[in-house]
Protein backbone atom coordinates (compact mmCIF):
# COMPACT_ATOMS: atom_id res chain seq x y z
CA UNK A 1 0.00 0.00 0.00
CA UNK A 2 1.19 3.83 -0.72
CA UNK A 3 3.11 5.49 2.02
CA UNK A 4 0.92 8.65 2.62
CA UNK A 5 2.53 12.01 5.09
CA UNK A 6 0.17 13.12 7.55
CA UNK A 7 -0.65 16.21 5.42
CA UNK A 8 -1.72 14.01 2.32
CA UNK A 9 -4.01 11.36 4.24
CA UNK A 10 -5.54 14.71 5.40
CA UNK A 11 -6.03 16.13 1.80
CA UNK A 12 -7.12 12.31 0.88
CA UNK A 13 -9.98 12.14 3.49
CA UNK A 14 -10.92 16.22 2.47
CA UNK A 15 -11.48 14.72 -1.17
CA UNK A 16 -13.66 12.27 -0.35
CA UNK A 17 -15.81 13.87 2.08
CA UNK A 18 -16.05 16.74 -0.73
CA UNK A 19 -16.52 13.32 -3.23
CA UNK A 20 -19.66 12.68 -1.20
CA UNK A 21 -21.14 16.40 -0.73
CA UNK A 22 -21.18 16.17 -4.53
CA UNK A 23 -22.63 13.04 -5.40
CA UNK A 24 -25.18 13.79 -2.76
CA UNK A 25 -25.95 16.87 -4.26
CA UNK A 26 -26.30 15.59 -7.63
CA UNK A 27 -27.84 12.55 -6.42
CA UNK A 28 -30.64 14.86 -4.84
CA UNK A 29 -30.83 17.60 -8.08
CA UNK A 30 -31.45 14.39 -10.57
CA UNK A 31 -32.34 11.47 -8.91
CA UNK A 32 -29.67 9.44 -9.71
CA UNK A 33 -28.14 6.69 -8.18
CA UNK A 34 -24.48 7.98 -6.41
CA UNK A 35 -21.90 5.46 -7.90
CA UNK A 36 -22.43 7.12 -11.79
CA UNK A 37 -21.37 10.42 -9.88
CA UNK A 38 -18.78 8.99 -7.14
CA UNK A 39 -16.71 7.01 -9.74
CA UNK A 40 -15.91 9.81 -12.47
CA UNK A 41 -15.73 12.34 -9.19
CA UNK A 42 -13.10 10.16 -7.16
CA UNK A 43 -11.43 9.38 -10.94
CA UNK A 44 -10.77 13.16 -10.79
CA UNK A 45 -10.00 13.47 -7.10
CA UNK A 46 -7.45 10.37 -7.11
CA UNK A 47 -5.60 11.91 -10.35
CA UNK A 48 -5.38 15.28 -8.71
CA UNK A 49 -4.05 13.04 -5.64
CA UNK A 50 -1.37 11.10 -8.05
CA UNK A 51 -2.61 7.55 -7.18
CA UNK A 52 -1.07 4.92 -9.23
CA UNK A 53 -2.82 4.60 -12.58
CA UNK A 54 -2.55 1.00 -11.94
CA UNK A 55 -5.25 0.75 -9.14
CA UNK A 56 -6.89 4.05 -9.64
CA UNK A 57 -9.79 2.97 -11.41
CA UNK A 58 -10.13 -0.25 -9.19
CA UNK A 59 -10.06 1.59 -5.89
CA UNK A 60 -12.61 4.22 -7.45
CA UNK A 61 -15.22 0.88 -8.44
CA UNK A 62 -14.79 -0.56 -5.41
CA UNK A 63 -15.29 1.92 -2.91
CA UNK A 64 -18.56 3.35 -5.24
CA UNK A 65 -19.63 -0.36 -4.82
CA UNK A 66 -18.98 -0.40 -1.27
CA UNK A 67 -21.01 3.14 -0.64
CA UNK A 68 -23.95 1.46 -2.74
CA UNK A 69 -24.68 -1.51 0.35
CA UNK A 70 -25.81 1.39 2.32
CA UNK A 71 -27.58 3.65 0.09
CA UNK A 72 -28.68 1.21 -1.71
CA UNK A 73 -30.33 -0.66 1.20
CA UNK A 74 -32.23 2.49 2.29
CA UNK A 75 -33.26 3.17 -1.01
CA UNK A 76 -34.35 -0.49 -1.91
CA UNK A 77 -36.21 -0.33 1.37
CA UNK A 78 -38.28 2.69 1.08
CA UNK A 79 -39.87 1.38 -2.67
CA UNK A 80 -40.50 -1.63 -0.99
CA UNK A 81 -42.43 0.16 1.61
CA UNK A 82 -44.33 1.78 -1.63
CA UNK A 83 -45.03 -1.31 -3.67
CA UNK A 84 -42.88 -0.16 -6.10
CA UNK A 85 -40.50 -3.26 -6.60
CA UNK A 86 -41.64 -5.86 -9.01
CA UNK A 87 -40.55 -8.79 -6.74
CA UNK A 88 -41.86 -11.42 -9.69
CA UNK A 89 -38.84 -9.72 -11.79
CA UNK A 90 -36.58 -9.90 -9.21
CA UNK A 91 -37.78 -13.34 -8.66
CA UNK A 92 -36.77 -14.53 -12.09
CA UNK A 93 -33.97 -12.18 -12.87
CA UNK A 94 -31.57 -12.10 -9.70
CA UNK A 95 -29.38 -15.47 -10.48
CA UNK A 96 -28.90 -13.91 -14.07
CA UNK A 97 -27.92 -10.25 -12.58
CA UNK A 98 -25.75 -12.17 -9.90
CA UNK A 99 -23.83 -14.52 -12.45
CA UNK A 100 -23.18 -11.13 -14.63
CA UNK A 101 -21.94 -9.81 -11.20
CA UNK A 102 -19.51 -12.10 -10.53
CA UNK A 103 -18.15 -12.54 -14.26
CA UNK A 104 -17.74 -8.42 -14.34
CA UNK A 105 -15.67 -8.54 -11.18
CA UNK A 106 -13.96 -11.26 -11.67
CA UNK A 107 -12.98 -9.92 -15.52
CA UNK A 108 -12.80 -5.99 -13.60
CA UNK A 109 -10.23 -7.82 -11.18
CA UNK A 110 -8.10 -9.07 -13.98
CA UNK A 111 -7.85 -6.41 -16.40
CA UNK A 112 -5.50 -3.59 -16.08
CA UNK A 113 -6.80 -0.10 -14.62
CA UNK A 114 -6.71 1.88 -18.22
CA UNK A 115 -8.93 -1.17 -19.54
CA UNK A 116 -11.35 -0.14 -16.58
CA UNK A 117 -11.41 3.33 -17.06
CA UNK A 118 -11.83 2.66 -20.73
CA UNK A 119 -15.21 0.66 -20.00
CA UNK A 120 -16.43 3.25 -17.64
CA UNK A 121 -15.53 6.10 -20.43
CA UNK A 122 -17.62 3.76 -23.26
CA UNK A 123 -20.42 3.06 -21.05
CA UNK A 124 -20.87 6.96 -19.82
CA UNK A 125 -20.59 8.35 -23.23
CA UNK A 126 -23.66 5.91 -24.00
CA UNK A 127 -25.64 6.81 -20.86
CA UNK A 128 -24.84 10.62 -21.87
CA UNK A 129 -26.10 10.15 -25.24
CA UNK A 130 -29.28 7.94 -23.83
CA UNK A 131 -30.36 11.30 -21.68
CA UNK A 132 -29.62 13.73 -24.51
CA UNK A 133 -31.28 12.06 -27.17
CA UNK A 134 -34.32 9.64 -25.81
CA UNK A 135 -37.49 11.20 -25.82
CA UNK A 136 -39.34 10.79 -22.40
CA UNK A 137 -41.97 7.90 -23.11
CA UNK A 138 -40.60 5.77 -26.03
CA UNK A 139 -40.40 2.08 -25.81
CA UNK A 140 -38.82 -0.60 -27.53
CA UNK A 141 -41.80 -3.10 -26.68
CA UNK A 142 -44.58 -3.62 -24.66
CA UNK A 143 -42.99 -5.82 -22.27
CA UNK A 144 -39.81 -7.84 -21.59
CA UNK A 145 -38.65 -10.48 -23.93
CA UNK A 146 -38.89 -14.07 -22.85
CA UNK A 147 -36.01 -16.49 -21.71
CA UNK A 148 -33.11 -16.76 -22.40
CA UNK A 149 -33.00 -12.64 -23.87
CA UNK A 150 -34.66 -11.88 -20.69
CA UNK A 151 -31.66 -13.41 -18.48
CA UNK A 152 -29.08 -12.15 -21.30
CA UNK A 153 -30.07 -8.52 -20.60
CA UNK A 154 -30.19 -9.16 -16.87
CA UNK A 155 -26.51 -11.02 -16.95
CA UNK A 156 -25.24 -7.60 -18.88
CA UNK A 157 -26.76 -5.28 -16.50
CA UNK A 158 -24.94 -7.21 -13.59
CA UNK A 159 -21.56 -7.49 -15.49
CA UNK A 160 -21.59 -4.03 -16.68
CA UNK A 161 -22.91 -2.02 -13.60
CA UNK A 162 -20.14 -3.80 -11.38
CA UNK A 163 -17.49 -3.08 -13.47
CA UNK A 164 -18.11 0.71 -13.51
CA UNK A 165 -18.94 0.83 -9.73
CA UNK A 166 -23.02 1.67 -10.21
CA UNK A 167 -26.01 0.46 -9.04
CA UNK A 168 -28.84 -0.55 -10.60
CA UNK A 169 -30.22 2.57 -11.55
CA UNK A 170 -27.99 4.12 -14.61
CA UNK A 171 -28.52 0.48 -16.51
CA UNK A 172 -31.83 -0.53 -14.96
CA UNK A 173 -33.82 2.49 -15.74
CA UNK A 174 -33.56 2.72 -18.56
CA UNK A 175 -33.95 -0.67 -19.50
CA UNK A 176 -36.82 -1.32 -17.92
CA UNK A 177 -39.04 1.55 -19.07
CA UNK A 178 -37.25 0.46 -23.09
CA UNK A 179 -39.80 -2.19 -22.36
CA UNK A 180 -42.50 -0.02 -21.29
CA UNK A 181 -42.25 -0.35 -17.65
CA UNK A 182 -43.68 2.51 -15.74
CA UNK A 183 -41.07 4.63 -14.44
CA UNK A 184 -42.11 4.58 -10.58
CA UNK A 185 -41.80 0.96 -10.67
CA UNK A 186 -38.39 0.92 -12.75
CA UNK A 187 -36.85 3.08 -10.20
CA UNK A 188 -38.07 0.90 -7.11
CA UNK A 189 -37.09 -2.34 -8.98
CA UNK A 190 -33.40 -1.38 -9.91
CA UNK A 191 -33.25 -0.19 -6.80
CA UNK A 192 -33.30 -3.81 -5.55
CA UNK A 193 -31.09 -4.61 -8.09
CA UNK A 194 -28.26 -2.30 -7.00
CA UNK A 195 -28.19 -4.41 -4.00
CA UNK A 196 -27.58 -7.57 -6.01
CA UNK A 197 -25.21 -5.69 -7.89
CA UNK A 198 -23.43 -3.93 -4.72
CA UNK A 199 -23.19 -7.13 -2.05
CA UNK A 200 -20.55 -9.96 -4.28
CA UNK A 201 -19.37 -6.62 -6.17
CA UNK A 202 -18.00 -5.26 -3.06
CA UNK A 203 -16.67 -8.72 -1.90
CA UNK A 204 -15.23 -9.26 -4.72
CA UNK A 205 -13.46 -6.38 -5.52
CA UNK A 206 -11.72 -6.53 -1.71
CA UNK A 207 -10.67 -10.39 -2.80
CA UNK A 208 -8.86 -9.23 -5.93
CA UNK A 209 -7.58 -5.74 -4.86
CA UNK A 210 -6.04 -7.59 -1.41
CA UNK A 211 -2.30 -7.34 -1.30
CA UNK A 212 -2.12 -4.69 -4.08
CA UNK A 213 0.63 -2.65 -4.27
CA UNK A 214 0.16 1.61 -4.72
CA UNK A 215 -3.58 1.67 -3.16
CA UNK A 216 -4.55 4.57 -1.32
CA UNK A 217 -4.10 3.87 2.62
CA UNK A 218 -6.71 2.41 4.95
CA UNK A 219 -7.38 0.48 1.89
CA UNK A 220 -8.83 -2.83 2.72
CA UNK A 221 -8.70 -5.00 -0.85
CA UNK A 222 -10.05 -1.81 -3.79
CA UNK A 223 -12.37 -0.53 -1.21
CA UNK A 224 -11.03 2.26 0.41
CA UNK A 225 -12.69 3.01 3.89
CA UNK A 226 -11.63 6.52 4.48
CA UNK A 227 -13.69 7.21 1.56
CA UNK A 228 -16.57 4.26 2.72
CA UNK A 229 -16.85 5.56 6.11
CA UNK A 230 -17.07 9.62 4.74
CA UNK A 231 -19.23 9.48 1.50
CA UNK A 232 -22.00 7.90 3.24
CA UNK A 233 -22.70 10.50 5.45
CA UNK A 234 -21.30 13.37 3.61
CA UNK A 235 -24.24 12.03 0.59
CA UNK A 236 -26.89 11.53 3.05
CA UNK A 237 -26.48 14.95 4.47
CA UNK A 238 -26.18 16.88 0.56
CA UNK A 239 -29.12 14.87 -0.96
CA UNK A 240 -31.89 16.64 0.48
CA UNK A 241 -29.93 19.71 -0.29
CA UNK A 242 -29.62 18.85 -3.76
CA UNK A 243 -33.64 18.07 -4.05
CA UNK A 244 -34.40 21.23 -2.47
CA UNK A 245 -32.28 22.96 -5.23
CA UNK A 246 -33.76 21.07 -7.77
CA UNK A 247 -37.61 22.70 -6.88
CA UNK A 248 -35.65 25.83 -7.76
CA UNK A 249 -34.04 25.31 -11.36
CA UNK A 250 -35.62 23.67 -14.75
CA UNK A 251 -35.22 20.14 -14.34
CA UNK A 252 -34.49 19.66 -18.35
CA UNK A 253 -31.59 21.64 -18.01
CA UNK A 254 -30.24 20.42 -14.55
CA UNK A 255 -30.45 16.82 -17.24
CA UNK A 256 -28.40 18.42 -19.84
CA UNK A 257 -25.75 19.76 -17.65
CA UNK A 258 -25.59 16.01 -16.23
CA UNK A 259 -25.38 14.26 -19.50
CA UNK A 260 -22.38 16.62 -20.84
CA UNK A 261 -20.80 16.04 -17.55
CA UNK A 262 -21.22 12.40 -18.46
CA UNK A 263 -20.00 13.23 -21.65
CA UNK A 264 -17.03 14.85 -21.51
CA UNK A 265 -15.91 12.30 -18.42
CA UNK A 266 -16.49 9.66 -20.63
CA UNK A 267 -14.18 11.12 -23.67
CA UNK A 268 -11.39 12.15 -21.10
CA UNK A 269 -10.96 8.65 -19.51
CA UNK A 270 -11.05 7.44 -23.20
CA UNK A 271 -8.29 10.12 -24.80
CA UNK A 272 -6.43 9.56 -21.31
CA UNK A 273 -6.65 5.72 -22.06
CA UNK A 274 -5.88 5.88 -25.94
CA UNK A 275 -3.39 8.81 -25.98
Amino acid sequence: MADFSMFELALLAAALLATGLVAGIVAGLLGVGGGIVIVPVLYYMFTALKIDQSVLMHVAVGTSLATILATGTSSARAHWKRGSVDVDLLKRWWWAIGLGVIAGATLAGNISGGSLTLIFGVVALAVSANMLFRKDGSALAEKLPGSPVKELIGFIIGGISVMMGIGGGTLGVPTLTLFNYPIRKAVGTAAAIGLIIAVPGTLLSIYFGLGEPDRPPFSLGYVNLIGFFLIIPASTFAAPLGAKIAHTIDPSKLKLVFALFLGFTGLRMIYGVLF
